[in-house]
């Protein structure tokens, strides 16, 4: 299709990732980026916006003009030079990041990952047969919110009795309240508290090990470099937010959307060996994180405009994903399609160090789940969104299961 470039008309065209309405669907305002506004001009909020997937792909792979430095949100108390401090090497340019990332990256590589399946198996299992006794349950509260937290609690050495806690501040943190244009008093709070504690296991691992990847972090040594205090507790802190919250909302978001399209949900529940489509077509049309904040080093030329230095570019993955130029009837839910081109993970140098983990435990969790369920009904109308500038999910997800039982015969479980 033939796309003209051009310059948003604020007259005419608003996006404001705050804005509730485009948290309960931002597609069709993203399919407007892309055809009138691909670079698209907010003066209110100072950002720039880039919603085609080669701008989005092409700013990813360009850290050189397009920098981290300031971190990836737009929340006034997250942006800034200090934004390291909880988002730990999302919020920092070479050579500072290629130091962290390589200190962390072991644990995270492909061999590392794969040997956490069967903790990962177990973990789910204990949650979803908890939640199939009782037929209908919250789909987040009971599992998908759940599973994930346990995963990277397992990794880092957060005891099961700390972790419930540790799940409601991460919420806290990306939740947003209607109106408020940053990280609410409560979300501030929770990001305190959440840093005194991993303060606190960071300096109890310094007296004694323990096995797990916070004392690995803390034993951590790359030719006579260590990390300090500071760099292992933001590390900690990125895992349990980002790496928590995006897997959760990935969870529940192919549970939905395969409920939405009844012969998506056929082919999974058919044939589990489908999964892993399903979860890469989920991480395409709708993934969990929507959004990463850019800031340019000099001026950049781009549609025909010159974005000054120091511009806040925001690159809209979520529209990247729904791009008709790349992908076929974008708006189509199609387990099976070609997704080797979406940019939920990122790409280049800043490419998601947990990527391969997500994947793991999104296809372990509903590999799980549709060899034990005939079929499933979602209550939409009691559904939830998270309301948050970066993530994209759900709160609540109200579920009622057909169970599999023996010979094949379906029971549904309504207790």
């Amino acid at each position: 299709m033939t796309r003209r470039p051009a310059v948003h008309d604020e007259r005419s065209l608003r996006y404001d990732p705050y804005d509730f309405a485009i948290h309960e669907d931002p597609y069709p305002t993203y399919a407007r980026l892309r055809a009138e506004a691909p670079l698209y001009r907010n003066e209110e909020l100072d950002f720039w916006a880039l919603s085609r997937h080669d701008d989005v792909l092409g700013a990813f792979r360009n850290p050189a003009q397009f920098s981290n430095r300031f971190g990836v949100s737009l929340d006034p108390a997250a942006y800034g030079p200090d934004a390291h401090r909880a988002m730990s090497f999302l919020a920092m340019d070479p050579p500072d990041h290629t130091r962290m990332r390589s200190l962390v990256s072991r644990a995270f590589t492909p061999r590392g990952v794969a040997a956490l399946e069967g903790q990962v198996r177990a973990i789910a299992v204990e949650h979803i047969e908890a939640a199939l006794d009782m037929g209908s349950f919250d789909f987040v509260a009971d599992f998908a919110g759940r599973m994930p937290m346990d995963v990277i609690s397992e990794m880092i050495g957060v005891p099961g009795a700390d972790r419930p806690e540790l799940r409601r501040l991460a919420d806290l943190l990306v939740d947003r309240q209607e109106g408020l244009r940053d990280i609410p008093p409560a979300g501030i709070e929770a990001a305190l508290a959440m840093a005194g504690y991993f303060q606190d296991m960071v300096r109890a691992r310094r007296r004694r090990r323990s096995g797990d990847l916070t004392s690995a972090l803390v034993d951590a040594d790359l030719d006579g470099d260590r990390l300090s205090d500071d760099e292992v507790i933001s590390f900690l802190f990125l895992m349990t937010v980002a790496g928590n919250e995006t897997t959760t909302k990935l969870l529940a978001n192919a549970w939905y959307w395969a409920w939405r399209f009844p012969e998506e949900r056929r082919k999974v529940l058919a044939d589990p060996a489908r999964v892993p489509d399903w979860v890469e077509e989920t991480l395409r049309f709708d993934t969990s994180t929507q959004m990463l904040l850019r800031v340019t080093t000099g001026e950049v030329e781009l549609h025909g405009a010159t974005l000054p230095d120091s511009a806040r570019v925001l690159l809209l993955l979520g529209s990247a994903n729904r791009d008709e130029a790349v992908f076929a009837d974008p708006d189509r839910y199609d387990i099976g399609r070609d997704t080797r081109k979406l940019v939920s993970f990122g790409s280049g140098r800043h490419v998601c160090l947990g990527a391969a983990l997500a994947r793991l435990e999104a296809r372990v969790g509903l590999h799980e789940l549709v060899t034990r369920v005939a079929d499933y009904e979602v209550d939409e109308g009691a559904a939830g969104r998270v309301h948050s500038i970066n993530v994209r999910g759900f709160a609540t997800l109200p579920t009622t299961v057909t169970t599999r039982a023996a010979g094949g015969r379906q029971e549904e479980r309504d207790r």
